[in-house]
């Protein structure tokens, strides 16, 4: 019996799969197990037509192939390689000796290897579990240029890794060894898709998601149509600081898992930027399904979720939110298995502030009764909307806006201070597992905000005429932490109080509306 070293993925992080091949005398036979899916079995046909088209001879008996830990299911083509592999080592085709070695990656029926998904945590988990050398797709290569800790080879087909084993494995040009790819240089030549510095005036929505960007503080932009809610969310990602190496890392694991990894570069170097429709099912945000991929809300990791006009969306998908806006990662539970995904997000969304569009709109009237208007915003549950920090009133530009043509401050401007004011939290909770003000739990926000008679007193004249809840007070407190941060002030002022609870537009206009 030969046993090949592979891996297996489950939610996005990997493990080690042994795979076991026996050959015995007796009638022709192929058995597949281990709890393999059918992309699992069908690459029997795969591999033998591999083996058979690059000359080699498929040896005659009865193969029996275990996937072990038996008790996890297999999915995907990604056991093809390795497979071939141990059937080539039992027939004496391969004789060198594979035990530092590890092999992942699907088969044509001419034997190349197509590119694989989940690449990038099947390494590191070689890289866990000090498996020296693994061989890898070639397309892969790029993706496979950030890991360090293992010697990494790409093959194009599997007549590469069979000569490699086949010869004298020194210097073998049949295999191409991954060198180490530099991150900062490819940082910063990133590229953005768009600049604050083209968004007509929306001067107070601008500086709210500033202070958004400061903190990662979830924003919901009210707006008519036409009023540059959508544009404003797209600036967004180009304001916030840039991923450092870590972030990239967890969110490559979630995109290559997810398959939607780009090929050119290997690795996610800006910060995501996901739009799902408004019909997208449960499913489709939260993530899971027959193969339990990850859903859109693991997709924004470490980047930005925007739900355009969110009243239009599912109640059951919205409230999907509650649990990744207050502990950063969503739990798939199934029959079968439980995953939990990564999805520390910050969420900006945007929504009319009535059915037609024009409720307090300075040029186009409202045709919306009250109970109108209260219908469409109780779309939108309370405990949801708890958990939003910021609520930004945006009104339609105006012709000159539109015409004047100095342009504003741009994105890279902006991303300086915002970075600025994130250094200062990152020293603040450099002990902890956090790294910006919304994050931060009971005991900091006890500890960090801090506030002056004066400001306590604003907090109370606030907290008693909006009818706050002790949620939002706290949302308060958080964003007049990210403002102080960002003017560069140990305490909060009450300039910094009351600019943060201007902040809750929404809070007013219940207010008002139940009086």
């Amino acid at each position: 019996m030969i046993t090949i070293k592979s891996f297996g993925i489950n939610g996005v992080n990997g493990y080690i799969v042994d795979v076991e091949v026996d050959i015995s005398k007796g009638l022709p036979g192929y058995t597949l197990v281990g709890l393999p899916d059918n992309a699992v079995k069908e690459g029997k046909e795969r591999v033998k037509s591999s083996i058979l088209n690059l000359g080699y001879k498929f040896p005659v008996g009865n193969v029996v192939i275990n996937l072990a830990p038996a008790s996890a299911k297999k999915e995907g083509a990604i056991y093809d390689l390795p497979i071939a592999v141990g059937i080539l080592a039992n027939a004496q085709v391969i004789t060198k000796p594979l035990t530092d070695w590890a092999f992942y990656g699907e088969l044509s029926l001419n034997g190349e290897l197509r590119r694989t998904n989940g690449v990038l945590p099947a390494l590191l988990t070689a890289v866990e579990k000090k498996i020296k050398n693994v061989i890898i797709p070639a397309d892969n290569y790029h993706e496979a240029s950030f890991v360090s800790g293992i010697n990494v080879y790409t093959a194009n087909n599997l007549a590469d890794v069979v000569n490699y084993f086949a010869g004298e494995m020194q210097e073998v040009s049949s295999l191409k060894k991954v060198e180490p790819a530099n991150f900062k240089t490819l940082l910063d030549d990133a590229v953005y898709p768009c600049d604050m510095k083209y968004v007509r005036g929306q001067f107070v929505a601008k500086r709210a998601l500033e202070i958004a960007a400061a903190g990662g503080h979830n924003i919901l932009l009210i707006g008519p149509p036409g009023s540059g809610k959508t544009m404003l969310a797209k600036c967004f990602q180009t304001i916030l600081p840039p991923m450092t190496f870590n972030e990239s890392m967890e969110t490559t694991k979630i995109h290559s898992c997810a398959g939607l990894l780009d090929a050119e570069h290997g690795i996610v170097l800006t910060r995501p930027f996901r739009c799902p429709h408004h019909m997208a099912s449960a499913v489709s945000l939260a993530g899971g399904g027959k193969y339990a991929r990850p859903g859109e809300i693991s997709l924004a990791h470490n980047g930005v979720l925007f739900l355009d006009e969110m009243p239009e969306y599912n109640r059951s998908c919205l409230e999907l939110l509650r649990q990744p806006l207050e502990n950063y990662t969503i739990m798939i539970s199934r029959a079968a298995m439980t995953i939990e995904y990564p999805a520390s997000f910050v969420l900006v969304a945007s929504m009319n502030p009535c059915p037609c569009g024009y409720y307090g709109s300075r040029i186009n009237r409202c045709k919306c009764t009250q109970s109108k208007i209260q219908r469409y915003l109780g779309k939108i549950s309370g405990p949801l909307l708890d958990r939003i920090d910021l609520h930004i009133e945006v009104d339609q530009v105006t012709y000159d806006d539109l015409t004047n043509d100095k342009l504003a401050e741009d994105s890279a401007t902006i991303r300086e201070r915002v970075t600025k004011a994130r250094s200062v939290q990152n020293e603040r909770f450099s002990e902890t597992a956090i790294h910006n003000n919304a994050t931060m739990d009971t005991a900091m926000t006890k500890k960090y905000c801090t506030l002056s008679t004066d400001c306590e007193n604003i907090l109370k004249t606030a907290f008693e005429s909006l009818n706050l809840s002790g949620r939002a007070y706290t949302r308060i407190l958080k964003v007049a932490r990210t403002i102080a941060d960002l003017a560069g002030s140990p305490e909060i002022l009450p300039e910094h109080l009351s600019e943060a609870i201007s902040y809750r537009s929404l809070d007013r206009f219940n207010r008002g509306a139940n009086e």
